[in-house]
């Protein structure tokens, strides 16, 4: 009896079918599963990685509730057509306090898991406030009433806190000093130095070049941090895995 003709006889036997489904799918979620009971940690600590600052959770917070995760993911897989357009490609320890992720699973625009530092401050604002004037075939809206929305530092704490609740180390200087850091990281005048501390290679500017601290300052400020936490010219993944 030939392979093929085994295989009819599984396929009319519907009893032998059920059972040979469930060998399958048994052994399959045991490899994928047995290996979790003895892993202490799935994810690799790569240097670099941090807690978002007050200001880029913040900007966080408006980038999920304007929905731009539904149109630009934030991982770029490993082949040579996405890691030659957008960088290296994503690692499991840049989302690791992302609650939730923002992988997505669309590209109307593109990928911006390395976004962060590739366009002035200035051209944020431009591409927010009218797409089409920095990439004339976008479809993207406009968001100019970002910059007419004041940002108020009231509830930063609380939403940190919260973010330490579910295993984001943020320490008790990181709580008490989030008000002072939420304001700060937009007053390139200011006093600083303690921010960066806590939070290394947070771009401290004046995003939208206005006096007070609006929801375009904070938006811009996440988008600038974007893929930037991590070395990538130093990096060398942990083959012991």
């Amino acid at each position: 009896m030939g392979i093929l003709d085994k295989h009819k006889v599984l396929e009319k036997n519907a009893t032998l079918l059920l059972i040979g489904s469930l060998a399958v799918v048994t052994v399959g979620g045991i490899v994928e599963i047995a290996p979790l009971f003895y892993l202490e940690n799935t994810i690799e600590d790569v240097e670099g990685m941090r807690p978002y600052s007050p200001l880029e959770l913040a900007g966080r917070e408006i980038y999920i509730r304007e929905g731009c995760y539904v149109c630009h993911s934030q991982m770029i897989r490993p082949m040579r057509d996405e890691y030659e357009r957008y960088g290296h490609y994503s690692l499991a320890a840049e989302s690791q306090y992302d609650h939730p992720f923002q992988w997505g699973s669309k590209r109307t625009g593109p990928d911006l898991a390395r976004v962060g530092g590739r366009y002035s401050n200035e051209w944020h604002v431009d591409h927010l406030v009218n797409p089409q004037s920095v990439v004339p075939e976008s479809v993207m809206p406009k968001y100019s009433f970002l910059m007419n929305r004041p940002l108020e530092s009231t509830y930063i704490g609380d939403l940190m806190s919260t973010h330490a609740l579910v295993g984001v180390p943020y320490t008790e200087e990181m709580l008490e000093s989030a008000q002072a850091d939420f304001a700060v990281q937009v007053n390139p005048d200011g006093d600083w130095d303690g921010l960066l501390e806590r939070y290394p290679n947070a771009v401290v500017a004046n995003f939208d070049g206005q006096p007070e601290l609006t929801e375009m300052d904070a938006l811009i400020a996440y988008l600038q941090m974007l893929g930037t936490l991590v070395d990538f010219s130093t990096f060398t993944p942990d083959e012991s895995r």
